[in-house]
């Protein structure tokens, strides 16, 4: 039950992030949970374990991680499109 919860976490994590950086995560609701997931491992990198925990995601440093997550794949994908052109 425990990993049910993290994969609800995650993906809500992963579809805030994406609406605080205002895109879409590639993947639809995998790609959420994906971001969020990777997203709370940056976070806990560079901001440490702090705040309110939920599912084993420290809200925080979850959010902050994934939003720089979504920021650099849109970079990314963002250059791959201009390459196209």
């Amino acid at each position: 039950m425990e990993f049910l919860w993290s994969l609800i976490v995650g993906g809500i994590i992963g579809w805030i992030a994406g609406l605080i950086m205002g895109r879409d995560i590639p993947g639809g609701i995998i790609g959420n949970i994906i971001a969020g997931f990777i997203g709370a491992w940056l976070g806990g990198l560079l901001l440490g374990a702090w705040g309110p925990e939920i599912g084993n995601f420290y809200i925080v440093p979850a959010l902050i991680g994934a939003v720089v997550l979504v920021f650099i794949v849109s970079l990314i994908m963002g250059s791959m499109n201009k390459n196209r052109s």
